[in-house]
């Protein structure tokens, strides 16, 4: 018997997520776990994938985890210094992003995700960061992985604002709309999900050791489909564990 491995609920999404990512696929990553996630992912299993930050930065080496995208230690030894312009428009609108790597303040039951504002039944709203080049990342690329913490007042039968589209309201209306692509996974601290190909609805893929079906359904906002058997989700190893710690993200700023 090996030794248990032990790992945060925010280290185990990094790993979830970056196990979704191919090796030779262009990744456009967002702020948060998906950062970690996506030099995971490139440190491990896929070294050829090209990481793509909106504000025009391609596969940096960062040196330290950075308080933000802007920060310039991430940028560090980027093969490419751009625009925000050129990514949005030349790299994304083109058609050449595989994958887009967002989190949000909240996601539906179709994969929409709202970053610009929240409401109460009162009628106040409170403001966000808003789109960024997010709306751009859903809308353009070939498919979307949404990671985001798992409570009810984050995993909605609808959100409050579509600022990023999913499938909307299910069924074709994202192909109607013109939009390729759509999300393939979202990944909580609880569960990953999946959602049905034809009614595009969220399903539940697999349960994070240390939770049961009724953690998962009994805090959030909706139902989701349910299998008949749904799996646990695989555990990190010590080496993933290892290069979050000492080499992504050592002082804990995302997956502590």
């Amino acid at each position: 018997m090996g030794t248990e491995v032990e790992y945060t609920p925010f280290e185990l999404m990094a790993v979830a997520g970056a196990r979704e990512l191919k090796n030779g696929e262009i990744v456009a990553v967002g702020l948060g776990l998906p950062v970690v996630a996506t030099f995971l992912a490139k440190r491990t299993h896929a070294p050829d994938i090209t990481i793509m930050f909106e504000l025009g930065v391609i596969d940096p080496e960062p040196i330290h985890t950075g308080v933000g995208l802007a920060d310039p230690r991430v940028w560090y030894r980027a093969k490419v210094l751009s625009t925000f312009v050129d990514m949005l428009g030349g790299v994304l609108h083109g058609g050449r992003v595989d994958v887009g790597f967002l989190g949000g303040l909240e996601t539906d039951a179709y994969g929409n995700l709202n970053t610009t504002l929240l409401g109460d039944p009162k009628g106040k709203f409170r403001h966000f960061v808003g789109s960024g080049g997010a709306n751009d990342i859903a809308s353009s690329s070939k498919r979307t992985i949404i990671i985001i913490r798992h409570e009810e007042r984050k995993l909605k039968e609808a959100v409050s604002f579509i600022t990023s589209p999913g499938y909307i309201r299910g069924g074709q209306e994202r192909a109607q709309a013109g939009l390729p692509g759509g999300p393939s996974r979202v990944i909580t601290d609880k569960a990953i999900f999946g959602f049905d190909p034809e009614s595009k609805r969220m399903t539940l893929l697999s349960i994070h050791p240390g939770c049961t079906l009724e953690d998962v359904l009994g805090t959030m906002g909706f139902k989701p489909i349910v299998p008949e058997h749904v799996p646990f989700t695989e555990p990190p190893t010590a080496e993933q564990v290892r290069i979050i710690r000492e080499e992504i993200d050592p002082e804990g700023i995302y997956s502590g």
